[in-house]
């Protein structure tokens, strides 16, 4: 039977969860995934964060029990977080987001999250799970190189006048088409796994191999890269405009699919003590996120669309197809990444495509050292706040 003391505990640190949730919504989930579609005037900063709201909430619940389980099981070995540990944590790195919110800066949150969880676990006595260090370092290293190459290649692409805007822009429909076949949702599979649009159209055809899963991923890039081709028949800049308004619409799926975890995560150990089902938690952090994109986000939008790189219609797809990509990669290896991080660097390398003159140096420079010193300010908060209240009540 669970007591009193744990039940008042889990809503103390619900209640951290739920507002680690809003600035995570407020932050880097509310604001990135659109802020290059509000750089090129596809949409008002209002309509991004409202749209990008609902459409967290529905990555949360069908993509984000990988990066959750990752985090609030993962990070630190031989201990199970207690409630306080989850507390601390999660407090000290909601108020970390949350000054970056307001200060103007993106603080990226899967830094500051990751940092105050292993800090807290360490404090508890727990040993570092260096696997999964290694893990989430290649992938946080390799972003701003992958990302931001794939964004300056791209908008390299669409800058060739050699290249017909009514060809490249539908192959890259196409491109990301058959990366959307592939990515996995929890309704298409079996209860407690995802399956892909790919497996489960193949299965249905009766060739649930590679090769039956390869022709579905083939044929629905076809399918999309026509479509896009005859909508841009007529308006070449109106086609543009829709390619990116659902480019910033997956991104801001495959966000809430990622932090959702962050915020949710470290309240895992506690669920054990309860019988609650994950998608009623999932749920529960995808509303905290919306709520943060509607009453938070547009701040940051703003930011980011107009505070690093002035952003056309061509450079802001550049900038969206590599971090969709990243961000699914991410959601399926259950890793934390910091959709900052994506964002800023693919934003960045479309920006050095038109060679640069607009990109702001010295926001870059700070907003590194911001990524930085919140991993390392996380750590050594929660460490530190973790030890003195266990030693002052136990």
């Amino acid at each position: 039977m669970v007591g009193a003391g744990t039940i008042a505990t889990f809503l103390v640190a619900g209640g951290a969860s739920l507002f680690m949730a809003w600035a995570i919504g407020a932050g880097s989930s509310g604001s990135t995934p659109f802020a290059p579609a509000v750089g090129a005037n596809a949409i008002s900063v209002m309509r991004a964060g409202f749209f990008v709201g609902l459409l967290g909430l529905a990555g949360a619940i069908l993509q984000g029990a990988n990066v959750t389980e990752a985090v609030g099981r993962e990070l630190v070995l031989n201990v199970t977080l207690s409630p306080l540990a989850a507390t601390v944590g999660l407090i000290t790195a909601a108020v970390l987001v949350a000054i970056g919110v307001f200060a103007g800066y993106p603080i990226a949150t899967a830094f500051t999250v990751t940092g105050a969880v292993v800090g807290v676990g360490l404090a508890m006595g727990g040993a570092p799970a260096w696997g999964k260090y290694q893990e989430i370092l290649t992938l946080w290293v390799a972003t701003p190189f992958v990302g931001g190459g794939a964004a300056f290649a791209t908008a390299r692409l669409l800058r060739n006048e050699r290249v017909p805007e009514i060809v490249a822009v539908p192959l890259l429909a196409g491109l990301v088409g058959a990366i959307f076949a592939n990515v996995e949702f929890v309704l298409l599979g079996p209860a407690g796994e995802a399956a892909s649009l790919a497996a489960t159209a193949a299965a249905g055809l009766g060739v649930p191999t590679l090769a039956g899963r390869l022709g579905v991923t083939v044929g629905f890039a076809a399918l999309v890269a026509l479509a896009l081709r005859w909508d841009m028949r007529g308006s070449p800049a109106d086609g543009q405009r829709h390619f990116l308004l659902a480019l910033g619409g997956l991104v801001a799926f495959s966000a809430g699919g990622s932090q959702v975890g962050l915020a949710l995560g470290p309240l895992l150990p506690l669920l054990d003590s309860f019988e609650f089902p994950l998608v009623a938690l999932l749920f529960g952090g995808g509303f905290g996120l919306l709520l943060g994109s509607w009453t938070g986000a547009p701040r940051m939008i703003k930011a980011l669309s107009q505070d690093y790189s002035a952003l056309g219609p061509r450079r802001s797809i550049a900038a969206l197809i590599p971090s969709f990509a990243i961000a699914q990669t991410a959601v399926f290896f259950g890793v934390p990444v910091s959709f900052n991080e994506i964002i800023v660097s693919a934003i960045i390398g479309s920006g050095y495509a038109a060679g640069g003159s607009d990109v702001s140096g010295a926001k870059m420079g700070y907003t590194v050292l911001a990524w930085i010193g919140s991993l390392v300010l996380a750590f050594g908060v929660s460490y530190g706040a973790f030890f003195v209240l266990d030693t002052l009540l136990f």
